[in-house]
């Protein structure tokens, strides 16, 4: 165990990113199945935005890697534009 003030410190903020990190990602993915399952064009458009900001931030601050973004990013237009 931490014997250091700032030790713990560290800890406990660890653990409260951790946490944050981990509700963005879940909340990430929970809207790209969403996106997945629509069939209406024009709502999986508006959807398309949000999720691509969602994906964008994950990356920024490296939850997620860059070109695992990227690809997201690429699949979900491609099914969009499907639609």
């Amino acid at each position: 165990m931490a014997n250091h003030k700032s030790a713990l410190k560290r800890i406990r903020s660890n653990e409260a990113k951790r946490l944050r990190n981990r509700y963005q990602h879940k909340t990430t993915r929970t809207y790209i199945k969403r996106l997945r399952d629509t069939s209406d064009k024009a709502e999986a458009q508006e959807l398309l935005k949000k999720v691509i900001g969602m994906v964008d931030k994950l990356a920024k601050t490296n939850i997620i890697h860059k070109n695992k973004a990227a690809n997201n990013k690429s699949k979900l237009t491609k099914l969009v534009n499907s639609l």
